[in-house]
């Protein structure tokens, strides 16, 4: 009979963590530099979605950084001409070398997490650009990326609200964050299906996508109505709220 691997309370293979683990980590805490954690500034949660089988999704803890900022009063580059697009590309292929330009400026990246919890599974990455970063870069490659207007302007996508803070204090802070995050365009991989309940991260990374329309938002309403429970709040209110904020034109050749 195959033996059985344990699974500790966070679904991931193994026993649970020993004390001399939780020793080592507490004295790491104290003498180590955790730099590019510690520039960790929004905690966002919405669902993604395979772009390989839009009927599954996946809740979403994103934990970002700002890399670089900048001016909105700057001119946007000028597209560069590229050739048509092409089937999407194997994420484990090498890319062809296209003189790709340099992002210099209006970079986020996230870690993505599969609870908000001290042993949540670490189970992809984002990075978000700038319409003008995206504009520069070649229609191969605009569609690996994805926008965020829906999500913000639906109420899906919410910047969880510490205990401590008012509701009307933290609800100003989050449609200010939901202003930037209207605009940007995000690429997403997943190395762990959760969802299927593997154990480990199993295969290649999966490419994901945002929710887009309400066809969508209706299909996981169950999902949604549990993580707004969790969180206390709710996306009927959120979508009211988020009325005044400025619903961008989406460029080609990115997933709505």
């Amino acid at each position: 009979m195959e033996e059985q691997v344990p699974n500790t309370t966070n679904g991931a293979a193994g026993d649970p963590r020993s004390t001399t683990s939780t020793v080592l980590e507490t004295g790491a805490a104290a003498t180590q530099d955790f730099s590019p954690i510690k520039s960790i500034c929004a905690h966002l949660n919405a669902f993604h979605v395979y772009a390989s089988d839009p009927a599954r999704c996946v809740e979403a803890n994103h934990y970002c950084t700002h890399l670089n900022e900048g001016s909105s009063s700057r001119t946007p580059p000028t597209p560069t001409p590229y050739p048509p697009l092409s089937p999407l590309p194997n994420p484990l292929r090498p890319a062809r070398s296209t003189n790709p330009p340099i992002l210099r400026t209006d970079v986020r990246q996230c870690l993505i997490y599969d609870t908000p919890h001290k042993g949540a599974r670490l189970i992809g990455i984002e990075y978000m650009v700038s319409p003008r970063v995206f504009a520069t870069l070649p229609p191969e490659e605009r569609r690996l990326w994805h926008s965020h207007v829906f999500e913000v302007k639906s109420g899906l996508l919410i910047m969880p609200q510490p205990t401590l803070v008012p509701r009307a204090v933290w609800e100003t802070a989050e449609t200010s964050e939901m202003q930037q995050v209207v605009g940007l365009y995000g690429k997403t991989y997943h190395l762990w299906q959760v969802d299927r309940g593997d154990v480990v991260p199993m295969g290649a990374p999966e490419l994901m996508m945002s929710f887009t329309g309400e066809e969508q938002l209706a299909a996981k309403a169950q999902l949604v109505r549990e993580r707004d429970e969790r969180f206390g709040t709710e996306v009927g209110r959120k979508r009211e709220i988020r009325e005044g904020v400025e619903e961008p034109v989406i460029e080609a050749g990115e997933w709505g």
